[in-house]
């Protein structure tokens, strides 16, 4: 069965992205391949996860097409929101309980929608 290995942000705010998704509870390295650009990866179960320096463009609008949105389940949602609120972000949706689990979702600093849920 496949399953995803690798998922690649490009930021034109690398150290905004890095303290939005620091707030999550993961921990980045730092990397550079070769003459690449210097980055930054973290592992999220089987996954990498890695964010890449971009040029500046214009913000996607989160339901255009070559929008992404990612989900991501944490151990409190509420913990997440309150690191995120010292950090002057608000939630698009405020935490609450649903069928799925607490969950919130956010507009990380590129607009991309990022679903929280709370693990078990």
């Amino acid at each position: 069965m496949p399953s995803m290995s690798l998922l690649v942000l490009r930021t034109s705010t690398i150290e905004t992205t890095l303290a939005f998704y620091r707030a999550f509870g993961l921990t980045f390295a730092q990397e550079q391949h070769g003459t690449g650009p210097v980055h930054y990866s973290t592992a999220l179960g089987d996954t990498t996860l890695e964010l890449y320096p971009a040029e500046t463009t214009q913000m996607l609008d989160r339901k255009a097409g070559g929008a992404t949105m990612i989900g991501i389940k944490v151990e409190s949602v509420d913990a997440v929101i309150e690191a995120l609120n010292q950090l002057g972000i608000q939630p698009l949706s405020p935490a609450k309980d649903s069928a799925w689990g607490r969950r919130a979702t956010v507009l990380d600093p590129d607009g991309r929608l990022v679903e929280l849920t709370e693990g078990k």
